[in-house]
């Protein structure tokens, strides 16, 4: 299909005007035909990313997107595809780029700071997820309508999994001004000390009005990168000085930790003490279309939750939900690490009595309460003592044959990260029992 004003994608979203154009994607406006939201629809040509060789960066941006959830990270609602397109649809950040904004002159030092505060918050999230974005700049920074800020572009972004056995990255990439020291000496760098050192930059660029580093010969600037050679302006208060001073230290051992940043008083000044932390969304709406395959896909709106019936029974499978959840057909590992996954799906032949008996002997000793249950459905839910906040999960059993059935867990709400450790550490092995087969394994026993 091609996209034009008027379109409407897969019979969910208008699509609007262009946004904005690239080598290989457009973004359009886009809007929600079922809620009337607005959101922003980037659409990536398949073709020519292949050809590009920018398969695996196309992948992970999405991984990344999808895994790291915050208030001032764009998030992202959906994966959708055809044969020849992927469509992301993203939250819309009406302010457009902090750049555009800054092109007017340097912030007002409160401005300045709240910018700062939100930018450091995103950030800190993504490092708690093992998450470096490797290109913060203003340009990859929107705004929101009511002027909060929105981190965005994880195409650059490495995970946990790209170090090597040095436990650094060694990928040169960025935006040469942003770039911290150690990447340009191609030795190996920390991602969370490079992404610091850049926030340090935009901090930089928000008070003042131009970069720290400049210059019109390329190896001159990163000789003052090197050295970190600058001079901040007489009108940037001495305490934010001593703080840039510290962020833009090029020792990586010695640069200022993000604890230590907003430890500091001209950071603590007005924020909010409820927001100071990372405040994650409760409920996460996102979903990875079922036929959303880089290299191949046809579109299909069969899906198991459309199959759920409201009856007093379990709920039977057809055969297209059945082949929605084939291993063949389950192309979401193309966007998601398996380790990321948000559910976890197995088939048994175990009465669904001994499965839901099964189920609530491992809640009990997860201290995870039954919160509701009902035929098919059981909710357990409990406090979460390593990250102090509430924990739900939900199981549906779905009835394929009398004695065949299909188990579904899903994160209802609760730390992300947290419960992907549990399903790996304590529920699948204490599952297996009742297991005949992992969803896209083999049968254990054949």
């Amino acid at each position: 299909m091609e996209e034009k004003k008027g379109n409407v994608l897969m019979q969910k979203y208008e699509l609007g005007r262009l946004l904005g154009q690239g080598n290989f994607a457009k973004v359009y406006y886009g809007r929600n035909l079922e809620t009337g939201q607005s959101v922003a629809i980037k659409v990536i040509d398949k073709e020519k990313v292949l050809k590009a060789g920018l398969i695996e960066q196309t992948k992970r941006e999405i991984s990344v997107m999808a895994l790291v959830k915050h208030p001032n990270i764009l998030q992202l609602y959906e994966v959708m595809a055809t044969k020849s397109k992927i469509y992301l649809v993203i939250e819309h950040a009406k302010g457009g780029e902090l750049f555009k904004k800054l092109t007017k002159g340097r912030l007002k030092e409160n401005v300045a700071r709240k910018y700062f505060q939100q930018l450091i918050s995103a950030v800190e999230c993504c490092h708690s997820r093992d998450v470096y974005h490797r290109d913060l700049k203003p340009e990859n920074v929107l705004l929101a309508e009511n002027g909060n800020l929105k981190v965005s572009d994880f195409g650059l972004s490495a995970l946990a999994e790209s170090k090597r056995q040095d436990g650094l990255l060694h990928t040169t990439c960025g935006t040469p001004a942003y770039v911290a020291p150690e990447v340009i000496s191609r030795k190996g760098y920390d991602g969370a000390k490079a992404d610091i050192w850049s926030c340090g930059v935009i901090l930089f660029v928000l008070l003042a009005g131009y970069l720290p580093f400049h210059d019109s010969n390329l190896m001159e600037m990163y000789t003052k990168i090197r050295k970190a050679e600058f001079k901040c302006p007489n009108w940037v208060p001495l305490e934010v000085r001593k703080l840039v001073c510290r962020i833009l230290d090029p020792n990586p051992h010695t640069r200022i930790s993000i604890a230590k940043i907003k430890e500091n008083s001209w950071f603590k000044k007005g924020l909010d003490s409820r927001n100071a932390g990372i405040k994650l969304e409760e409920k996460e709406n996102f979903s990875v279309d079922a036929n959303a395959n880089i290299d191949a896909c046809t579109h299909n709106s069969t899906s198991p939750s459309a199959s759920k019936l409201e009856l007093p029974k379990l709920t039977n499978l057809n055969a297209f939900d059945i082949i929605a959840l084939s291993s063949g057909f389950d192309l979401s590992g193309l966007f998601i690490r398996k380790d990321q996954k948000e559910d976890l799906q197995f088939i048994s032949v175990k009465p669904a009595s001994s499965i839901m008996s099964k189920l609530e002997e491992v809640g009990r000793n997860l201290k995870l309460e039954v919160k509701k249950k009902e035929a098919g459905f059981i909710r357990l839910e409990g406090l979460n003592a390593a990250r102090y906040e509430t924990l739900s999960i939900d199981v549906e059993i779905f009835e394929i044959t009398p004695s065949f059935h299909l188990v579904e867990l899903k994160r209802s709400y609760g730390d992300k990260v947290e419960y992907q450790k549990m399903l790996r550490q304590v529920i699948r092995p204490a599952l297996e029992k009742i297991v005949w087969s992992w969803q896209g394994e083999q049968p254990i026993n054949s």
